[in-house]
């Protein structure tokens, strides 16, 4: 049952995610940082062990965020069963079975960390190594499952993640192989390299899995050119100081189906802007675009898919009780 299309709940969503994977890159480096004898970080033990305990109940937190809003918008249609079992959605499957794979050892993590005084640090020690598991899964969910993971800000924040945990395991490597007598300038040349090729893999690999579906199929074949669906969803309006942010969120059902979102930044009697977007589903095509006509229960506009290829939106709706819509939309390849 989705309770809301607030656009603060999909901004929730996508902020809370994001902020969840930088505190388990975080906790991560922190780990191999104070692993071993030498330690990066030159801090007494007991506060960096502190510290690491504190930024993963951090991750846990923020991650519960991230659940608790996708199960609540309206946008992305998650029920809890899609959002406990791995492949249960059409949503980027893939990708979205990485991130729930990635919560749940997280959460078989913590139950250890409770149970490290029963089970023994021998066995503690050894289901830890799982982090590795859970940050890796975590990474191939946000770049193949994020609908940010294209944008420039987005590529410099994983490919940096990616690369700090690489260097900080190959450096823990290099100085496990070589030898308290051994240890030269040539651990900075091995984790470098090695941060450079599983960064390049695991930023490049996933978003063309995830965003360009159709490098081998062309994005025009994964894409109807016409879309005529029935349209169901909700209009939510945010008052501001000085300006109004209106929102439509829903999904069109028929031939095609697509989940639909249209921003509107109201300032008095003008528009200040718009923004549109579609997801074709199952397939995870994204159109972007803007609004260039609103009126009372109609929009027009135009998005722009992946292949470069422009179409025409248009949606039409009546109220069907309280902020509730019911209409349809229509999409036309330009």
């Amino acid at each position: 049952m989705h309770l809301t299309s607030s656009p603060v709940d999909w901004y929730l969503i996508r902020a809370s995610g994001i902020v969840a994977y930088l505190l388990l890159t975080a906790g991560v480096a922190l780990g191999l940082g104070i692993a071993g004898r030498e330690r990066i970080l030159r801090w007494p033990r007991f506060a960096l062990t502190d510290v690491h305990r504190f930024v993963g109940l951090l991750v846990g937190l923020f991650v519960s965020i991230h659940l608790i809003t996708l199960a609540i918008d309206s946008f992305l249609p998650f029920s809890v069963g899609q959002i406990v079992v791995p492949f249960a959605t059409s949503y980027r499957p893939l990708w979205t079975a990485t991130g729930i794979v990635a919560a749940e050892l997280l959460l078989a993590l913590a139950i250890t960390n409770r149970l490290r005084h029963r089970i023994g640090y021998r066995v503690w020690r050894r289901a830890h190594y799982l982090n590795f598991a859970v940050w890796a899964a975590a990474t191939a969910h946000g770049i193949g499952a994020g609908t940010d993971s294209s944008a420039s800000w987005n590529v410099i924040l994983y490919t940096a993640s990616v690369a700090l945990v690489a260097g900080l395991l190959a450096r823990r490597v290099a100085r496990a192989r070589l030898g308290d007598g051994h240890r030269t300038g040539r651990e900075f040349l091995v984790g470098a390299g090695f941060a450079a090729l599983v960064g390049g893999l695991l930023v490049t690999v996933p978003l063309g899995a995830g965003h360009s579906a159709a490098a081998t199929q062309s994005p025009r074949a994964r894409v109807p050119e016409a879309v005529n669906d029935t349209l169901t969803g909700q209009v939510v309006n945010q008052d501001g100081v000085s300006e109004q942010l209106v929102s439509l969120t829903g999904r069109g059902s028929g031939a095609s189906a697509m989940l639909v979102r249209v921003d509107l930044l109201v300032s008095g009697p003008r528009l200040d802007s718009t923004s549109l977007q579609l997801e074709f589903l199952p397939s995870g095509s994204m159109c972007t675009g803007s609004v260039t006509n609103v009126a009372d229960y109609s929009f027009d506009g135009t998005c722009t898919l992946a292949d470069g290829s422009a179409c025409d939106v248009h949606a039409e709706w009546s109220a069907a009780g309280g902020s509730s819509l019911r209409g349809t939309i229509s999409a036309y390849r330009a």
